[in-house]
């Protein structure tokens, strides 16, 4: 069995106190969003999210919502 290992890029959303800390990663047509780069991640993340950092009636509870988290993934795909 060959087993191939690959890095991508995803974005990780935390939800907020209230309804308990849980975290996802984000899907883009139902299928999660993986990038090359990280650098491409954090544009996707600033041309889809960043109006947060200027609304903070989102940032406070009952929304609670934050960036989110550009993280490095370790994909494992078996054969």
């Amino acid at each position: 069995m060959a087993v191939k290992r690959i890095i991508r890029w995803g974005l990780v959303w935390q939800n907020n106190k209230r309804d308990g800390k849980s975290e996802h990663i984000i899907c883009r047509d139902c299928t999660p969003a993986l990038f090359c780069t990280r650098q491409d991640a954090r544009n996707y993340r600033e041309s889809m999210y960043g109006y947060f950092r200027d609304r903070p009636y989102l940032r406070d509870e009952p929304h609670g919502w934050r960036m989110p988290k550009v993280v490095r993934l370790r994909i494992s795909l078996e054969e």
